[in-house]
């Protein structure tokens, strides 16, 4: 069983469609990059995935937790206890962030497992700060976020989704606002998560990671799966000339 699956996905704003049928399975283990230009629906597909945003139509599934399922009015949405669930099993990075700016490193860490999770504070404590030793962030537990570069406030960012232990993290073009020196270190922790098999979805602008790091590259444009294969096949051998294109420029 796929740890999330989504089918026939289908969003629009407004009077522009986004979205235009987009299915795509991610197993335990796998690690899929989603690459593809800007406006392509790259984000908008996470955002769906992560329960942001609600699809029109189509069907989303985490393990057997069934989130939404198609009928003739669009996409049905379940329960909020299932969306509970569901929401459990997966982290997202965000490109900017988002730690609360009122608490310290470790707060931030820790704040999810014992408030969402009702876990107890001292394991979760242990856990969060082996979770920073991890990300090269000892000696940054105790400090606040502005006092903390880029480049580490991404790696806090990336403990704190997996102090909730999820079964997939999404990554939202998790260097964009970093550069290339900082780009490096958050690559590096990724590239590590990518050995010990951690189930990873990661929208991504840099080619040369997703081909290193990816168990499959996923080409999206135009709210379509143009392509999608290995990172040698469609990074070296890409089928359609749209793909062909885009890796030529990028």
């Amino acid at each position: 069983m796929s740890v999330v699956s989504v089918r026939d996905a289908r969003k629009r704003f407004g009077s522009q469609p986004v979205l235009k049928g987009v299915s795509l399975e991610v197993s335990e283990g796998e690690v899929v990059a989603i690459i593809g230009p800007s406006g392509g629906g790259k984000s908008t597909l996470l955002r769906c995935l992560t329960l942001l945003e609600r699809l029109d139509a189509g069907e989303l599934t985490y393990g057997e937790l069934e989130v939404a399922s198609d009928d003739a009015g669009g996409a049905r949405y379940a329960d909020r206890s299932v969306l509970a669930q569901a929401k459990a099993r997966f982290g997202l990075v965000f490109q900017n962030y988002n730690l609360f700016p009122h608490m310290s490193v470790l707060q931030n860490v820790m704040d999810a497992p014992i408030h969402v999770a009702g876990r107890d504070r001292r394991e979760v404590e242990a856990q969060a700060r082996s979770l920073l030793a991890q990300m090269g962030l000892e000696g940054a537990a105790e400090k606040m976020p502005s006092r903390i570069s880029g480049g580490q406030a991404q790696r806090a960012s990336i403990a704190r989704a997996l102090a909730m232990q999820p079964d997939v993290l999404y990554f939202d073009e998790p260097t964009s606002a970093l550069d290339p020196e900082l780009t490096a270190g958050v690559l590096g922790v990724i590239r590590e998560l990518a050995k010990e098999r951690m189930t990873m979805v990661i929208v991504t602008h840099e080619m040369a990671f997703a081909r290193e790091v990816a168990d499959r590259v996923v080409f999206l444009d135009g709210g379509v799966i143009v392509e999608e294969g290995t990172p040698q096949q469609v990074f070296d051998a890409p089928r359609e000339a749209r793909t062909k294109a885009f890796v030529a420029g990028a």
